[in-house]
């Protein structure tokens, strides 16, 4: 009887994987086809076979191939490129900065805090209507970067889209019959409806076709003070409606849930997937409003980039003007952050953002200036908590000159 089961088994085996192999090759893109054969992904063969099947975690996987060749820097240290700055005159610019020094990754913006695609897609591409074309050739810039050997990620936009959100208004925030605006007059979609996910994913998706190595997503979140105004804006909860959770807790089930259907989603283009969030968040259990449960987050990223701007805290850890205090910011954060990460099974890599800029909204007077010093000072700290891996913020792109980015080596 075991020797019939074991049989059986492996004529549905062998089933299964041919399956799985005639699938990729019908899936298979037909621009795409000069790079090695699209094949789908073990969780494509289960949508098709049902879930419950499960297939050894050990065959090969067949992944979809750009056909750049990137590898990774022995510690990521990246500036932020806007769609303006990687289509212009900047762009020349900062890669002379990359060049010089020991920076050798660009964070660069796919999806914009608009909700703008920052480059033209295809004719007939569903995002037609969203895109400017500020990069002109996403290609022919990856090839750039290629042959520079610096290290791309790309950037999108989640949750904070006006764009998006004035032409649907059903799938935002809405008040007296108008689409909700914060005080900047940016508006968001609403993390519970699931069509927001797909239409962010299938972006994703084309950045990774074009050769981004990892695909970062940010403003993962409900806006800030969410718990303060729900109650006067209308929204569809979707398939969370009915769940037996507080309004807190459906937030926190949102958020997360989108984060694992993101992943598992982008497995098959075999990039890293990575989650901005707010600093605090790792402080507390949660954040109420928001929706980001910081370990809940990172348990379902390969990167965790932690926005730590020493300007964007109120007195905390003790400390009562933290833009003044970068390294000890850093510092006190960081034995946070290690400690909530330490209690995963498998913690993703620490990659956090730090502040070069300066922050004149906290000041009457003089502002404080972040030069060479504060930008060392922040880089030093995280080194000495063991995060060798780092992204520089900076709205301008305008990057302070000197900084030595490897100051414990």
């Amino acid at each position: 009887m075991h020797n019939g089961k074991r049989i059986t088994m492996s004529i549905v085996f062998v089933f299964l994987l041919s399956i799985w192999v005639t699938a990729g090759f019908i899936l298979a893109d037909e621009e795409d086809q000069s790079n090695n054969e699209k094949m789908v992904s073990l969780h494509k063969v289960k949508q098709l076979m049902g879930k419950d099947i499960e297939l050894p975690e050990k065959l090969a996987r067949f992944t979809f191939q750009s056909g750049f060749q990137f590898n990774y820097p022995d510690a990521v240290r990246g500036v932020y490129v806007t769609g303006h700055s990687a289509g212009g005159s900047r762009f020349e610019d900062l890669l002379n900065l990359i060049d010089s020094t020991e920076l050798n990754a660009m964070v660069i913006d796919i999806k914009d805090d608009h909700g703008n695609l920052t480059f033209i897609p295809e004719e007939g591409s569903p995002y037609e209507d969203i895109a400017q074309n500020f990069i002109k050739d996403p290609k022919e810039m990856l090839e750039v970067l290629e042959d520079k050997g610096i290290y791309p990620i790309a950037r999108i936009v989640v949750f904070k889209d006006t764009v998006l959100a004035e032409k649907r208004p059903d799938l935002s925030f809405t008040k007296n019959g108008e689409v909700w605006k914060n005080g900047k007059g940016d508006a968001f979609v609403s993390p519970f409806q699931k069509e927001v996910w797909d239409y962010n994913v299938e972006l994703a998706k084309k950045a990774a076709e074009l050769g981004f190595q990892d695909i970062q997503f940010d403003y993962v979140r409900f806006p800030e003070g969410f718990e303060k105004r729900d109650k006067e804006l209308q929204y569809d909860q979707g398939d969370f409606k009915d769940l037996e959770l507080n309004d807190v807790k459906k937030r926190v089930e949102a958020v997360t849930d989108f984060v694992a259907y993101a992943r598992e989603e982008l497995a098959y283009y075999d990039v890293d997937v990575s989650v901005d969030i707010f600093g605090y968040s790792a402080t507390i259990e949660e954040a109420p409003g928001i929706g980001q449960n910081f370990s809940r987050i990172a348990d379902n990223v390969d990167v965790i980039s932690s926005m730590i701007y020493p300007s964007h805290w109120t007195p905390y850890f003790g400390i009562d003007k933290p833009d003044q205090e970068p390294y000890r910011l850093v510092t006190e954060y960081m034995k946070v952050e290690n400690e909530v990460l330490g209690n995963l099974d498998e913690p993703p890599l620490s990659r956090p953002w730090i502040q070069d800029f300066e922050a004149p909204w906290l000041y009457s007077g003089p502002t404080f200036q972040y030069g060479v010093e504060e930008v060392e000072a922040q880089i030093r700290a995280l080194n000495e908590n063991g995060v060798d891996e780092f992204l520089l913020w900076n709205a301008g792109n305008s990057y302070t000159e000197g900084v030595d980015y490897t100051p414990l080596d």
